[in-house]
């Protein structure tokens, strides 16, 4: 910068010719690699300060439930417990180890006022789904040429319904926040990815304004949008503006897992108008809840730092009352479905906002990643209605654009779709753009001992021009992984507003033993650059599914994905 600033810039600079080019497209390693094999690097929940003590918060089973009071004389007699106290997410514990907070927190008897609180059950939110879904045909998002008219006039109509479960984000590190107020101020230390929203969130707790709170980023130990919301952050100010000493408040892994902010379930009810083996028509009506709803409360205020904070909640209201205005258009239930990109003439695209209770946030790849499935399961449905291969059928309606039929060529070429997959085996298709990064997969899949196998994905990738080839690959991959996590495992239940799951054995990762080959291949580009860290989900979780139809002959609707139907 210092030697830049002695310069003028030039009116009309050139770019470098790519043959130059020393570091853009080249295999170079990830800056942090090292420090990261060797341990370097402070996460969240290593952060130390000198005389910190540790906190933890014991909450209500159901969202919305409140403390109706609580014993603590027995938890109070336990060594190194230094108070007990409610704030306004539960009741803290502190003490003078961790440990020593937990087995506390065990000796708590607390009653819990559950007016109000959230009572549903998974088969009633799906219920209310449908219920919503024939009530109310929802707002309409794309609309082109005339549907009606071209079922109307269909030799056919095809249709069916999608259903997606709530889905935790199941970070390796579970939450946590150190907190230090001290001197009028508060400093906070914390694995998030939204520290301007940190600010407010331990500015609505203490006596302080959001210019009063420092943060310090540490390293995440996992996010996918689970660290967007600062409700950990907002709990450690809490704690750390009574006890006014460092504090650092960890979840455990039970309290992570059933207080998360979650995917949303989805429902999708999609209908398509067929004439002479031609699609005419698409409907998708997309049922649920926008995330902008939950993610509002401290999203508004921190668009407006100077305000004070008797308004916040003011602010959020109006955020919802004024979207598009005071906030962005959410577009988290209908992204990657508006973006519909087959030649049909006839388009309706709907959403029907419906909303359980259940606290919902962004997961990697948004509302990309539910749209996804319903969108490609539902197109190669309809390549087996008129008997055509699902690639070529594929094909036949994106041929008008150049990068999608890029990618879904080079997938089907590395994997030698034209070839018969191994015995016992089947390959499944998927072709999806999210956040401007085009991707083609293939999957080949089996069912061995009654377990789904994921052997192999081939995957293409037109991300634009690309920086470090190495990170891209590594980014998309990591997608992959975490896709076929939710297709096989992700299914968080709920029974009288009580998350049901609680650790991975009930909530399970994907192991390395049952990582699949992948093989990503980075189309040559000189678009700009768009991203890599979401778009390698929403393909694999229909490219599995089609897999298995193409195994079983039998088509599943509902995730997770089963070994037999």
């Amino acid at each position: 910068v210092e030697l830049a600033a002695k310069h003028t810039v030039p009116e009309a600079p050139s770019l470098k010719p790519r043959e130059e080019w020393r570091y853009i497209g080249k295999e170079r390693g990830r800056l942090d690699a090292e420090a990261k094999s060797t341990g370097a690097p402070i996460y969240g929940i290593d952060v130390e300060l000198e005389g910190m003590v540790y906190a933890v918060v014991s909450r209500p089973a159901s969202y919305g439930a409140r403390v109706k009071s609580y014993d603590d004389t027995a938890a109070r007699r336990l060594p190194g417990v230094l108070d007990v106290f409610e704030i306004e997410r539960g009741v803290a514990v502190v003490a003078n180890k961790y440990w020593r907070a937990r087995k506390a927190q065990d000796a708590l008897t607390i009653e819990w006022d559950n007016d109000g609180a959230l009572d549903v059950s998974s088969d009633q939110v799906f219920s209310s789904y449908h219920k919503a879904a024939d009530e109310d045909p929802g707002e309409s998002e794309r609309s082109e040429g005339d549907y009606d008219d071209a079922q109307q006039g269909a030799e056919r109509v095809v249709e069916a319904s999608y259903e997606q479960p709530y889905l935790a984000h199941a970070t390796l590190e579970p939450m946590n926040a150190t907190a230090w107020y001290r001197d009028g101020a508060i400093e906070v230390w914390a694995p998030t990815q939204a520290p301007d929203l940190g600010r407010i969130a331990a500015a609505r707790v203490t006596d302080l304004s959001p210019d009063e709170v420092t943060i310090h980023t540490t390293f995440l130990g996992g996010g996918f949008g689970r660290r967007l919301t600062n409700d950990y952050i907002e709990e450690a100010a809490s704690v750390a503006y009574r006890v006014r000493e460092p504090v650092k408040l960890i979840w455990s892994r039970e309290e992570d897992t059933r207080h998360d902010v979650y995917r949303p379930a989805m429902l999708h009810r999609m209908r398509a108008s067929v004439s002479r083996d031609q699609v005419t028509g698409w409907h998708h009506q997309i049922v649920g809840p926008q995330i902008l709803d939950w993610y509002v409360r401290n999203a508004a205020p921190a668009q407006y730092p100077w305000a004070p904070k008797f308004l916040y909640g003011t602010l959020g209201r109006v955020g919802l009352m004024a979207e598009g205005i005071a906030t962005p258009k959410d577009h988290s239930a209908i992204e990657g479905a508006i973006e519909y990109p087959y030649r049909v003439p006839n388009l309706d695209i709907r959403h029907t906002h419906t909303d359980p209770g259940v606290p919902v946030s962004w997961w990697r790849s948004v509302g990309f990643s539910h749209n996804g499935f319903a969108v490609e399961t539902f197109m190669d449905e309809l390549a087996h209605e008129v008997g055509q291969d699902p690639y070529r059928f594929r094909r036949s309606l994106i041929d008008h654009e150049p990068r999608h039929l890029g990618v879904l060529d080079r997938a089907a070429q590395l994997a030698q779709w034209d070839s018969a997959a191994p015995e016992g085996r089947a390959r499944g298709v998927a072709l999806f753009r999210s956040f401007g990064t085009y991707v083609a997969q293939v999957v080949e899949a089996s069912v061995e001992f009654g377990e789904i196998r994921v052997h192999r994905v081939y995957c293409a990738v037109d991300c634009g021009q690309v920086v470090n080839p190495d990170i891209v690959r590594d980014q998309i991959e990591g997608g992959i992984i975490f896709g076929l996590t939710a297709a096989l495992y992700g299914n968080i239940t709920l029974e009288g507003g009580q998350v049901q799951q609680s650790n991975f054995h009930d909530y399970p990762l994907m192991r390395h033993d049952q990582r699949p080959e992948v093989v990503v291949d980075i189309i040559d580009s000189d678009e700009s650059p768009t991203g890599v860290g979401e778009p390698g989900v929403p393909p694999v979780i229909p490219a599995l599914g089609n897999a298995l139809f193409a195994l079983s002959g039998k088509r599943q609707r509902s995730l997770p994905l089963k070994a037999s139907v």
